[in-house]
């Protein structure tokens, strides 16, 4: 079996004034690849402490992080960085795109990074356009798409590097119930291809599409299991959507 991410006894400790926080107190499980992880937990959880570690936004206090075959624990600032922007795919619920540009160069972004955007990338960044149902909007700024088309370019953005697993951060939280249902059912074709995805979210009817939910309270893990088995309590708006479109009630 091989692994998106192994987390080994991750802490961490902050010092806000005289007080100190301990945001993750001995943090431990694996996400092995092609998992659908829901993180959830109330505010004060660590569920965002934990997103930040994993999108190698923060370092540990002490524990081991890994992604893919890489210890990312002792990397450097630069290490870091090149980790971020080649290796994890990140969906934002506030879309984060550039207003500035096209649909498709919004795709494009993560290459600059690279300092590379050949005639190969561009073909794929259309083609990943295409596989998130925007072929028609490529030349379309973020002011004329709705906020489900704009999440749709996020994610197609966050898979232009091929990365260890998308990180998506309550990805939801923007949209309707209609238009939730929709990128929930993007996400399920996404990890149907192999895709690992990790949702950080409190929503239990996103938590219900994942594989696997992690519960989180006080820095340390509550739970860890099948989503099948969590009790989730499913809105009557959510409910509706998801008759409208084919899928059942949990």
């Amino acid at each position: 079996m091989t692994f998106a991410a192994r987390i080994d006894n991750v802490r961490k400790t902050y010092t806000l004034k005289s007080e100190v926080v301990h945001a993750l107190n001995g943090v431990t499980f694996d996400i092995p690849t092609g998992d659908y992880v829901a993180i959830m937990g109330a505010s004060g959880s660590g569920k965002s402490t934990l997103l930040n570690m994993l999108g190698c936004l923060d370092r540990p206090t002490s524990g081991k992080l890994s992604l893919g075959e890489q210890d990312v624990t002792t990397m450097s600032d630069d290490q870091l960085s090149a980790v971020r922007a080649t290796k994890i795919g990140f969906v934002f619920q506030s879309y984060n795109l550039i207003q500035q540009l096209t649909v498709v160069e919004n795709i494009e972004v993560p290459l600059y990074y690279q300092g590379r955007v050949t005639t190969s990338d561009r073909k794929r960044c259309r083609e990943l356009a295409k596989m998130v149902g925007l072929e028609e909007r490529l030349d379309h700024r973020p002011n004329q798409l709705s906020g489900g088309q704009q999440q749709r370019v996020a994610i197609a953005r966050s898979l232009v590097n091929d990365p260890y697993f998308m990180l998506a951060d309550e990805p939801t939280g923007n949209l309707d119930s209609k238009t939730t249902e929709e990128i929930l059912s993007l996400f399920d074709k996404l990890n149907s291809e192999g895709r690992t995805i990790v949702i950080v979210t409190h929503e239990d009817e996103v938590g219900a599409r994942s594989k696997r939910v992690v519960r989180m309270r006080d820095g340390v893990v509550l739970s860890d299991k099948p989503s099948a088995e969590e009790n989730f309590v499913i809105s009557d708006h959510a409910k509706t959507a998801n008759a409208e479109n084919g899928v059942p009630s949990a």
